[in-house]
């Protein structure tokens, strides 16, 4: 088998079930709207759990980067480290949304500090916080209610990307039943 798999394999032995089963407790019980956010491959990850989240679990999920009109619109106006922070706003945010990031690193002042920005509005929200992230967790791990982190030593990237797929199908086909 080549490094690649080995390391997902490894990856997989080393998840938190615990974790993904008080991920799963949240999202099955989410009655208002789930934000999913996340830059580069896990921007394309969100739209992807996005449809997966509305039409399978039933659950309305939406995802800052599907609308990239909106999106540099506010990027024009505000910049981009401000992007997620006033797509929440001009959505709304609620108590009862809950926000769940997928990204790499977690969020931090020189990458992805709009994940940290929009973080700490949904902390002013009183907003849950989820996250699925690489092995340093970055500030989603300081600030969310269950921060999985993916503990790949090699290939980081590609394998944190990958278990965000395999996370949010797991937890979706279950809320699915």
């Amino acid at each position: 088998m080549n490094d690649y798999f080995q390391e997902i394999q490894k990856v997989i032995e080393k998840l938190d079930q615990e974790k993904l089963d008080k991920m799963y407790s949240i999202l099955k019980l989410c009655q208002e709207r789930l934000f999913i956010l996340g830059v580069g491959g896990s921007a394309a990850n969100a739209s992807h759990a996005v449809n997966d989240f509305r039409k399978i679990a039933g659950i309305q999920a939406y995802a800052p980067t599907d609308n990239v009109a909106e999106l540099t619109a506010i990027t024009n106006d505000s910049g981009w480290e401000y992007v997620f922070v006033d797509w929440l706003k001009n959505n709304q945010l609620i108590p009862d949304d809950i926000i769940l990031v997928f990204s790499v690193g977690g969020g931090n002042k020189k990458v992805s500090n709009n994940i940290v920005k929009a973080l700490k509005y949904a902390i002013k929200r009183n907003c849950v916080i989820l996250g699925i992230t690489g092995p340093e967790g970055g500030y989603s791990e300081k600030v969310a209610r269950v921060c999985i982190k993916i503990p790949a030593e090699k290939y980081v990237t590609p394998i944190v990307e990958s278990m965000q797929s395999i996370i949010w199908h797991y937890i979706v086909n279950k809320i699915h039943g």
